[in-house]
């Protein structure tokens, strides 16, 4: 599982830890029994499949061996691993659903970082110019687009840069940026909603806006609370790691709004110096941004910046895994639901010390949650009753680099986009305890929630609500790529009921992104088989429920990416 933030712990919670427990039905005494034998024959079974923990544990033997060196996405250990789990949508009799006939899809990739420190001068109304510092002033963006890039224009601050029709903000209103570069606040003002304030604080929503405005570029200066949680000057150590996005059909990076592109970040000291002889205060716009409504006004800037980038770029390859189980509805077949996992980790630890073990196994990272997917796709396969619609098994390549084969397929599908019904995504389940709920973020937002509550029901497992709210663990995960493209979609995380809570922080202090993520933990596989059981239930019923799944009516989601006329609107 890959975190937007290391230090959001609960991103962690992106973790979808899916565990369901199965209820435990008290026998009737021998007199009940005799006393209603029909009634005891009439019982319906609580589901018509059985997984089995073995098989499970199986499946994460091998994904977490150290033969696959991690299974970082580009590497041999990845392709080992892409490929055991297409021999087993073989052997399970799945049909390929990826490219030409294959089960694999071709992922291209590209990494980039910064070459050097560039440069960023400022100039002033009166025609002085300043060259900021690298490491105290600034901080270059690498260019997935370009090796070298040059941008000169004038500067207008947007304030956050939020635009949010549905509470009628626009942070450019009375502005014009078209031709300029716009400076602007991280993250979003705290009296948004915590889901949707992660998708208005995303780097790509703001950039999206500021290239419908025609502006040429983007710069990113810290609140001050936000300089507190992690400061500039942190930034200075990870210059020099690789970021990956993938490769389009011009075969360069993939970027939102390539018109707009980030191009650096500011320190205090900087922002002062860009700032310098503006009609508007800096200091009243940063107090203004503490403030709740963070209601900062922009203005036009009286310099102009010219920034000058060199980035390293690398070109790689890798591959989703896709497999299909098809629907035996003649109509509703054509649609699919999606089960989704990220097959990569991150690979082999580069400051190992001698003797030290250096391979992050990744056993609940993900290779529970491969291993979830295919004890569910054993499901269906040896179930008498088909699924109606078809049910799309896709293991991701990149996670870990940013969502980046789950946003490939998303925006490349094997399958026709209009006909994804829904996603579920299987996310990093931590099997270290007895779990008996679930948290399914995203469901309270579209009707999957009905379904997840019915599902779970049926194995006696309860559904509770969001233990992490101020994380915005819904926009955090593969899932989210799906909801990009209009999709109910839903991850689910093992409930903090039954010393979930303590397992779940004591994980991701100890064991998260780290080589003791192994197969040494006290894994509890019958908790896994009991995971696999709670997602089998889930994707049936969303298979067989003869309405798709839609957004409500009003949800900001299903508003934003699923207008009307888009096949999971709202109705």
């Amino acid at each position: 599982m890959s975190f937007m933030r290391r230090a959001a712990l609960a991103s962690a919670a992106l973790l979808l830890v899916a565990q369901p427990v199965l209820a435990q039905t008290p026998a009737k005494p021998a007199a009940v029994q005799k006393a209603a034998p029909k009634a005891t024959k009439k019982a319906a079974p609580v589901s018509d499949f059985a997984p089995s923990a073995d098989i499970i544990k199986t499946h994460m033997a091998f994904l977490a061996d150290d033969l696959l060196e991690g299974r970082e996405a580009g590497t041999r250990g990845y392709d080992i691993a892409a490929n055991y789990v297409a021999a087993q949508y073989a052997l399970l009799g799945v049909k390929p659903a990826a490219d030409n006939g294959s089960y694999l899809q071709r992922v291209p990739l590209i990494s980039f970082r910064p070459a050097g420190e560039g440069a960023m001068t400022v100039t002033g109304a009166d025609g002085q110019s300043v060259a900021l510092t690298f490491g105290d002033d600034f901080l270059p963006t690498p260019q997935a687009q370009a090796a070298d890039l040059t941008v000169e224009a004038p500067v207008v601050f947007v304030g956050y840069g939020v635009v949010d029709p549905t509470r009628n903000r626009d942070d450019y209103a009375g502005l014009d940026v078209k031709g300029k570069i716009v400076v602007m606040l991280g993250g979003a003002p705290a009296s948004i909603q915590t889901e949707e304030r992660a998708h208005l604080s995303s780097p790509n929503t703001k950039r999206a806006e500021a290239e419908k405005r025609g502006a040429v570029g983007v710069i990113t200066l810290s609140t001050a609370s936000g300089e507190k949680r992690r400061p500039f000057k942190a930034g200075v150590a990870g210059m020099k790691a690789w970021r990956v996005v993938w490769r389009n059909a011009q075969d360069v990076g993939s970027i939102r709004a390539p018109g707009a592109p980030a191009l650096a970040s500011l320190s205090q000291a900087g922002a002062a110096k860009l700032f310098a002889g503006a009609t508007g205060s800096l200091d009243a716009a940063m107090a203004e941004a503490e403030k709740p409504e963070g209601a900062v006004k922009g203005f036009a800037l009286a310099t102009k910046v010219k920034i000058t980038l060199k980035t390293e770029i690398q070109k790689s390859e890798s591959s989703n895994v896709v497999g299909m189980i098809e629907g035996s509805d003649p109509t509703l077949k054509a649609q699919t639901i999606i089960l989704s996992a990220h097959l990569d980790h991150i690979g082999v630890r580069q400051n190992a010390k001698p003797g030290e073990d250096a391979i992050n196994n990744g056993a609940l990272d993900n290779a529970s949650g491969i291993a979830t997917l295919l004890e569910v796709a054993r499901g269906f396969k040896n179930s008498k009753i088909r699924p109606k619609r078809s049910i799309v098994l896709l293991a991701v390549t990149a996670e870990e680099k940013g969502l980046v084969g789950s946003d490939y397929f998303a925006n490349n599908p094997t399958v026709k986009k209009a006909d994804i019904a829904a996603n579920v995504n299987l996310d990093m389940p931590v099997l270290l305890y007895p779990f008996s709920d679930v948290i399914a973020f995203g469901s309270d937002r579209s009707t999957i929630g009905d379904v997840v509550k019915r599902a779970a029901g049926r194995v006696g497992i309860g559904v509770s609500g969001d233990p992490l709210p101020e994380e915005g663990l819904f926009t955090r995960s593969d899932h989210y790529r799906f909801v990009e493209q209009g999709v109910p979609s839903v991850f689910l995380m093992t409930g903090f009921q039954s010393g979930g809570e303590k397992a779940f922080t004591t994980f991701l202090k100890t064991n998260y992104h780290n080589p003791a993520d192994d197969l040494k933990q006290p894994i509890d596989y019958q908790a896994a088989a009991r995971f696999a059981l709670v997602n089998y239930e889930i994707a049936r019923e969303l298979a067989n429920t003869p309405a798709r799944p839609v957004w409500k009516k009003g949800d900001f989601f299903g508003g934003a990416f699923a207008p009307a006329g888009h096949p999971s609107a709202a109705k």
